[in-house]
């Protein structure tokens, strides 16, 4: 089993709902959804190049997926992810758009944000006790040799490569799309999400997201407010 730290908007805000009907799955009930045609982009298609962030579940990662060390529980996990919201201040990110990073899309902000980069880093931190060490296996699956030396850093001291400076905020909305479909998938990606696209978002609260075995889908096992947030 193993466990996530993520963002990821309540269960009923609007944002949720909607990118959980573009995925195809709601992280937080479990609940699929049939694929649908979104413009000169069919169903086929649609559900094609969800189907990679489909089974994580609509979600921004600040601690990637991990196995608890040998003496931690999940009620350890639970209660001290609920002791780390409770001091930990919402914010917001004053405007999201939609970003392309490579051959994926997501929503991304509109610049760099202190608070969010910061906010990042703490989860990293908090977290990093309760983190059983990467096996030889998980290490290779990320491809040290392919990566930056900052992000192979990362990869060995924190088990993700995209944390701390190299961190970037991103809920993403499909997996590769070829080079010739992305004009497409974007256009339909800018009118699916336009309600929220030069919109604020706000960041109330923290997920804890389980993957019970190996290659299953994610989902929500508690969402905690934010200090000061409302539950």
């Amino acid at each position: 089993m193993r466990y996530a730290l993520y963002f990821t908007p309540p269960k009923d805000d609007p944002l949720n709902g909607l990118a959980s009907r573009w995925l195809g799955r709601d992280a937080y009930t479990g609940e699929t959804f049939a694929a649908s045609s979104y413009g000169e982009v069919n169903a086929e298609e649609q559900h094609a190049v969800t189907a990679d962030p489909r089974r994580y579940g609509f979600h921004a990662t600040l601690k990637a997926p991990f196995e608890l060390a040998a003496s931690v529980t999940e009620n350890d996990l639970i209660e001290i992810a609920g002791d780390f919201a409770a001091r930990a201040a919402p914010f917001s990110i004053s405007e999201l758009v939609l970003g392309q990073l490579g051959h994926f899309f997501a929503l991304v902000p509109a610049n760099l944000y202190s608070e969010l980069q910061d906010f990042s880093a703490s989860v990293v931190r908090a977290f990093e006790p309760l983190r059983a060490a990467l096996t030889a296996s998980d290490i290779a699956r990320r491809k040290p040799e392919e990566l930056t030396e900052a992000h192979r850093a990362n990869l060995l001291r924190w088990g993700y490569p995209y944390v701390m400076d190299e961190f970037r905020f991103h809920m993403t909305l499909t997996g590769p799309v070829e080079a010739e479909r992305q004009s497409a998938i974007s256009a339909v990606l800018r009118e699916t999400f336009a309600a929220h696209i030069g919109r604020p978002l706000s960041v109330s609260g923290l997920a804890i997201f389980v993957e019970e075995t190996r290659g299953a889908p994610f989902i929500v096992r508690s969402w905690l407010p934010l200090g000061g947030a409302p539950s």
